[in-house]
């Protein structure tokens, strides 16, 4: 096979528009692609009535896309490094909208299945490339903080209003516009990110690319996702499971000799000597599986348990994604100004004390006597989260911004597969959701937080540069 090689010289960069321009465009194409990671579950019912699926058919509509987006992280980090961050920025975007298309058309699920395999890749390509735009974009350490900011609330806001945009949407338009409704969107943000978003510099070639590299974290996370996804419903010690967790274990451990060899490895695992590197991918992925379980599963205690409506019960969490909104703005300038150490923490510790809080649900506790707690918990997360983006992109030279962002997206989004799983299991350890596993779940989840907290605050010692 012929290698491909590209120049050592780097493009040269055009001039950037207003960088905050650019930032709306990557962060609005960012917070489509999370979106979809939710927005769907309450479509779920609707599709299956309509298209007459069971209910493994229509779960695979989600899972679909989130194993797919999570498998191919680590590569298109690499890909934008190596060949160009706006292109492949920009094909992520239409790659998306392709898939949104198809599936928003499907007759049948084979082929709303097909769409969302299509689309899992859009996120995939951009959601590292975006950062990694976000990163060259501003080159001043205290703006930079601020973008970083509003990059991290697009994702993390997306997660958290997905369940009440999807119930408007499936209610007032139909199931078919969750998705159709991304293809206009997505023009628009392509469209402006294709005039504002400057070239940026590659990475300077010297080999041929880590396409082995890319295999092998590919198989790894995907056997492993898979085995996440499938776990509870086939039985984690079925057959399945334990022969995707095995595959999954082989490929990491092949794809850690391999990048130890490589003279330009996909990625460099001497960066998880820095300790600020490696506890800022590990609290990425902490934070993620603490949120996204805390979301998906107060929305199924309020609609199982108390029998609210899907839009209800995003009405109900929604103190979450308000307080988290809030946050992530004053995070940046937080992190500009004190350094990422004292917000990270900070919003660890009060993630970690909200979510232990809700020890105190039980089957008739109402919205109003944990409102407080929910939004304390989304702050906490919001808080957390720049600090984290930052400290991983400070470890690197901006020209591997995209490998060091296609890393913590990766745990990131392993993170919330690990907590919809895990979490999961304890909240539906009975027939189903009780208040007991509830609570199991909420003090793995809040325990959980606390502990990366104080590895946080051995870790971050000093301010980082």
């Amino acid at each position: 096979m012929t290698a491909l090689h590209v120049p050592a010289r780097p493009e040269a960069p055009t001039a950037a528009a207003n960088p905050w321009i650019t930032l709306v465009a990557v962060t609005g194409g960012q917070f489509l692609a999370v979106l979809s990671t939710t927005v769907m579950s309450v479509a779920l019912p609707t599709i299956g009535r309509d298209l007459h699926a069971d209910g493994t058919a229509t779960e695979w509509i989600v899972n679909a896309y989130v194993l797919v987006y999570a498998s191919l992280l680590m590569l298109s980090g690499g890909l934008g490094d190596r060949f160009g961050r706006k292109g492949v920025f920009l094909l992520g975007m239409l790659t998306f909208a392709l898939g949104a298309l198809i599936a928003g058309l499907a007759p049948n699920v084979p082929m709303l299945l097909a769409g969302r395999v299509i689309q899992g890749i859009g996120p995939a390509l951009l959601v590292p490339t975006s950062l990694a735009v976000v990163r060259a974009a501003f080159p001043d350490e205290r703006e930079r903080a601020v973008a970083i900011g509003a990059w991290s609330t697009s994702s993390g806001l997306a997660l958290a209003v997905g369940p009440i945009l999807g119930g408007v949407v499936v209610t007032g338009l139909g199931w078919r516009w969750v998705l159709l409704l991304n293809v206009p969107l997505v023009a628009v943000f392509a469209t402006v990110a294709a005039l504002v978003v400057p070239r940026l510099p590659r990475t300077p070639a010297t080999g041929r690319f880590d396409w082995q590299g890319a295999l092998l974290t590919t198989t790894a996370i995907a056997a492993l996702s898979f085995g996440l996804i499938e776990g509870r419903g086939q039985g984690w010690a079925s057959a399945p499971i334990l022969a995707a967790f095995g595959l999954a274990a082989v490929a990491a451990v092949a794809f850690v000799h391999w990048e130890r060899r490589h003279a330009d490895p996909l990625v460099d695992l001497t960066l998880f000597g820095h300790r600020g590197f490696a506890a800022a991918n590990l609290a990425g992925a902490v934070a993620f599986f603490a949120f996204v379980g805390l979301i998906v599963y107060l929305s199924a205690y309020f609609q199982q348990v108390q029998g609210h409506s899907a839009v209800r019960a995003g009405l109900d969490v929604c103190a979450i994604g308000v307080a988290f909104a809030l946050a992530t703005p004053l995070s940046g300038r937080l992190v500009g100004r004190f350094g990422p150490r004292i917000p990270m923490v900070t919003g660890l510790t009060l993630g970690g004390l909200a979510v232990a809080g809700l020890l105190t649900v039980q089957r008739d506790t109402g919205i109003g006597s944990i409102w407080w707690l929910l939004a304390v918990g989304g702050f906490g997360i919001g808080l957390c989260l720049t600090p984290m983006t930052a400290t991983v992109l400070a470890a690197v030279h901006p020209h591997r911004a995209g490998m060091a962002s296609s890393v913590h997206n990766a745990l990131r989004q392993l993170g919330q597969v690990l907590g919809v799983a895990v979490l999961g299991a304890l909240a539906y350890s009975g027939p189903a959701l009780s208040v007991t596993g509830l609570h199991h779940a909420f003090a793995v989840a809040g325990g959980s937080l606390l502990v990366m907290a104080v590895i946080a605050a051995a870790a971050l010692r000093t301010r980082a540069h």
